[in-house]
């Protein structure tokens, strides 16, 4: 065996090494991101005001006009009002790509599509009183990729 044929030898087993390495810390950032992005979803979700909330979207039924939500929640439209900025601007991270659905799903998917249910009459009213047509649309967009999901795969709880 002549020197060049190790060299090339040598040479391409470096790169078959760095290769390999930077796929695996590629994957590992990808999974350091991702658990991050989860914890970060954790945060947001565990705040007394958010659960707060859920409770008064909760109580609600489907359907209410935007005054009766209003009139029903009171001041504290202000805290459900916040909630549905929360689900607005998880759309926009799905969409964008740097929060994945599944994740989404995983965590909130429930709640998020109650509270669709539940003020999508509110948010098409809000619409036109507030003559924007793209208010709160990654709200929709977001509950509408889930009720997608849904409907190929139907809803197992975890605990089944």
């Amino acid at each position: 065996m002549n020197a060049s044929v190790v060299l090339q030898a040598i040479a391409t087993a470096t790169f078959v090494a760095g290769a390999v390495f930077t796929m695996a810390q590629l994957r590992l950032n990808r999974m350091t991101r991702e658990r991050e992005v989860a914890l970060e979803i954790l945060r947001l979700l565990q705040t007394p005001e958010f659960a707060k909330a859920l409770r008064l979207m909760y109580d609600l039924e489907p359907g209410l006009s935007r005054d009766e939500v209003e009139r029903r929640l009171g001041s504290e439209m202000n805290v459900v009002y916040s909630m549905m900025i929360s689900w607005e601007s998880r759309g926009v991270l799905v969409y964008r790509r740097q929060l994945e659905l599944q994740l989404v799903d995983d965590f909130v998917s429930g709640s998020l599509l109650l509270s669709w249910r539940k003020l999508e009459r509110y948010v098409r009213e809000e619409r036109t009183a507030r003559g924007r047509d793209t208010l709160l649309e990654w709200f929709q967009w977001l509950a509408e990729r889930m009720l997608e999901r849904e409907s190929k795969n139907p809803v197992v709880p975890a605990y089944k």
